[in-house]
């Protein structure tokens, strides 16, 4: 039995459903995924199979594709959070795991693109965690 996922955008604006499998899960330190998180890595989850359906907001969803490479991304118009996105011609769908709202129970795969990693993503785990903003 194929899952099924619901996620919106970061103002709600943007809805949409999932239903499939993902693949895989992978966290990517690629210059360009850094750069369009604006984080130590992107966390997308792909799926050559599932199927996407926009609830709502479609109409506010932008896509960008870097020239010259196969980067690409989704996001919303009104808050720029970003969303799945369809490429190769709708053979792939990349999805943003927090942009989902329904838990995700795969388990990143693995970390790709290291060579690229931030020179201060190096020894988080060692970090102090607090549940909220530390007073």
């Amino acid at each position: 039995m194929s899952e099924k996922h619901v996620g919106s955008c970061l103002c709600g604006q943007v809805r949409f459903e999932i239903e499939g499998d993902f693949d895989s899960f992978f966290l990517c330190h690629c210059e360009y995924c850094r750069k369009d998180t604006g984080a130590a890595h992107a966390a997308n989850l792909f799926a050559s199979t599932a199927r996407l359906q926009w609830l709502s907001g479609r109409d506010q969803v932008r896509e960008f594709n870097l020239p010259s490479t196969r980067h690409a991304r989704s996001f919303c118009s009104v808050c720029g959070a970003a969303v799945p996105c369809e490429q190769a011609g709708g053979a792939l769908l990349v999805v943003p795991a927090g942009s989902l709202d329904s838990e995700v129970r795969i388990r990143p795969n693995a970390h790709i693109f290291v060579a690229s990693r931030a020179s201060w993503d190096d020894g988080l785990q060692a970090l102090p965690s607090f549940d909220k903003f530390p007073s």
